[in-house]
């Protein structure tokens, strides 16, 4: 019964006893999608329709307004449909849904972000039109207007360096309201600022200010560049590998110059590439003010040594010139600073041979290159027998691959003893002779392709000669020269290059046998004519041994093919060698063949087959060449 103690009911209230009037019934269907009972096995499947799984595509409309794809291509990374399930599994009604809305706001980030800050993106959910049993979500983009800068500003710096401050700043009024361009133009602004002097600079946080009613935006970004700085000296901390006076010689700058942090970058570089150093920083310190105003700016280089000693070891093959294995000791930094020194030993069925080596590098300045070689070989060839002790030494400028320089060159001097057997007499019989030569070679170079060890476009040029001093029975003079070329072309793409080289020699002053037999040319080989032994070219004696020429002339083409971490090279060479002091072109031999390549992190692996197409008395059929590096 009622409680009788009950206030009143004021109108409108309901009784707590009384019955409930009868509900209206609820629909709340799965929203946006339509035609769902169109959908075969929707209406007659036993799991309802917000359960059903589908796959799913996804089609975006409106994006050809949006100047470039990097919004599409964002979309398509970070898209939560494209990333969970589209075309390969399935999902249901409230999973499609929830991810639709997750790239809907995904997709406004995106054009807020490009400068599209009144973009409109819609969803819509449907059964695709080439397939019912499949589900097509549409977003469809309304870009709106873009955006842009009606005022770019830099603040805090002194008035007589805003101009040249401001033009760091790689932003203008009338650039979209860009985040991407935006944050490129103050890492670039942070970049170049010690670039020009400024590397005691502060950047603050930039202000971007965006007005709906003008659509457009205003930037600012506070900057502190306090004052030009100038190298100043330097200090060496850590492992002292190299002194003060050593690292200022290695450095592209010189006390004094405006401070560039491209210098600094490169003497980074430069040290590392010496080999003794495995981890270098570089940190400047502000120094003494000088009287324009300017600052000193400090080097700190602190060094961490790398191994010192190295023992390497390598082994060949040569149709001609056989087996041939070497080993080497090398201590990089024995003689300070960069001097190293190099023990070599080879083995070989043809050479012998046991040599120490100098090689100081950035002597006197940068990139050039003291050398001395001591030296005792013993070689039995085809074409001579020698015995030779030789002394020599040079300076030149190298290059490498970190720096593959224009222009080299190269000047030297050599001492050599030998005793050589020419296997040549007017009765076929040996001819064994002393020669005590006095030499000073010297070699220009350019280099205009693209890639030390293996070039693809581009052509290199170099010329070498020779002037020699001769005693054997009486004095001999004469001069050695050389011209090599070759060119790069590629075919389409760099997986095809087309590549070609020529070679001439001459000796001139002295008669062919006043030429001690190892100075004279020879053609032949892996290196020269392909498809022929080791200096098997040229003139032969009695008994079919070759003996050298005054005068050379090769050529070679060939066609590198590359695909992935291998390749082939079809290649076609000639030459000939001539007695006389003048190349000539007459009775040319031709090789021909097929290379495989192996292209390592440390160069191209070369295997060359080759075949002579017009052989000689006792060339052979077939000529295998094996080496590290492209044959030109």
């Amino acid at each position: 019964m009622p409680d009788s103690t009950a206030p009143p009911l004021s109108s409108g209230e309901l009784a707590p006893d009384s019955p409930l009037a009868p509900l209206s019934d609820l629909e709340v269907p799965w929203p946006e999608i339509e035609d769902a009972a169109s959908i075969p096995g929707e209406t007659d499947s036993a799991v309802p329709p917000d359960q059903a799984e589908r796959r799913y595509s996804i089609r975006v409309e409106g994006l050809d307004q949006v100047a470039g794809d990097g919004i599409r291509r964002q979309f398509d990374e970070l898209s939560s449909l494209k990333r969970e399930a589209e075309g390969d599994a399935d999902a249901n009604a409230a999973q499609i849904d929830r991810r639709a809305r997750e790239d809907v706001e995904l997709l406004q980030d995106l054009l807020r972000a490009a400068g599209y800050y009144e973009a409109r993106v819609e969803r819509l959910i449907t059964a695709a039109p080439e397939d019912k049993t499949r589900l097509l979500v549409t977003f469809t983009v309304d870009p709106g207007k873009l955006f842009t800068y009606a005022m770019v500003d830099v603040t805090g710096v002194e008035p007589i360096r805003y101009d040249e401050v401001r033009g760091l700043l790689k932003l203008q009024s009338g650039d979209p309201v860009d985040t991407a361009r935006t944050q490129a133009a103050e890492l670039g602004l942070k970049t170049d600022l010690p670039r020009h002097g400024y590397v005691f600079s502060n950047v603050g946080a930039s202000e971007i200010v965006v007005d709906f009613e003008s659509e457009t935006g205003s930037y600012s970004i506070p900057v502190e560049t306090g004052p030009l700085a100038r190298m100043g000296a330097i200090r060496v901390s850590g492992d002292r590998i190299f002194g003060p006076k050593h690292i200022g010689r290695i450095g592209r700058f010189n006390p004094g110059d405006v401070y560039d942090a491209d210098d600094i970058t490169d003497l980074r570089r430069a040290i590392i590439a010496t080999g003794l150093v495995s981890d270098v920083d570089i940190t400047p310190v502000r120094g003494a003010a000088l009287a324009d105003g300017s600052v000193l700016a400090d080097l700190d280089v602190r060094m961490k040594s790398a191994p010192m000693r190295t023992i390497a070891g390598s082994a060949g093959y040569d149709t001609g010139q056989g087996v041939r294995a070497e080993i080497s000791w090398q201590h990089r930094n024995l003689i300070r600073p960069e001097g190293a020194v190099t023990f070599r030993g080879i083995a070989g069925t043809k050479e012998q041979l046991v040599a120490a080596e100098l090689r100081r590098s950035n002597f006197k300045r940068r990139d050039q290159v003291l050398t001395g070689r001591v030296a005792v070989q013993r070689q039995r060839l085809d074409a001579y027998d020698a015995e030779t002790v030789s002394i020599g030494g040079g300076i030149e400028r190298q290059t490498n691959i970190i720096w593959q320089k224009k222009w080299v060159w190269a000047l030297g001097a050599e001492i050599v003893a030998t005793r050589e057997d020419d296997n040549f007499s007017r009765l076929g019989l040996p001819d064994t002779r002393t020669y005590f030569i006095a030499a000073t070679p010297a070699r220009l170079a350019y280099d205009g392709s693209d890639d030390l060890l293996d070039p693809h476009r581009g052509f290199r040029l170099s010329a070498r000669v020779s002037p020699e001093l001769s005693l054997q029975s009486g004095q001999s003079g004469y001069v050695k020269s050389q011209i090599d070329g070759s060119a790069y072309m590629p075919l389409g793409s760099d997986n095809y290059v087309l590549a070609g080289r020529l070679r001439f020699g001459q000796i001139s002053g002295a008669p062919l046998f006043n030429i001690a037999p190892s100075r004279r040319f020879y053609a032949g080989g892996g290196g020269s004519v392909r498809g022929y032994g080791y200096q098997a070219i040229g003139p032969k004696d009695l008994n079919n041994d070759p003996i050298g020429g005054r005068s050379l002339t090769e050529a070679a083409i060939e066609a590198r093919i590359r695909f992935g971490n291998f390749g082939v090279v079809p290649f076609l060479d000639a030459g000939q060698l001539y007695t006389s002091s003048l190349p000539r072109f007459s009775g040319m031999r031709y090789g021909a063949g097929l290379g495989v390549r192996y292209y390592s992190s440390f160069g191209p692996i070369r295997v060359d087959v080759g075949t002579p197409l017009n052989p000689g008395p006792g060339d052979g059929r077939i000529a295998l060449y094996v080496s590290l590096g492209q044959a030109f």
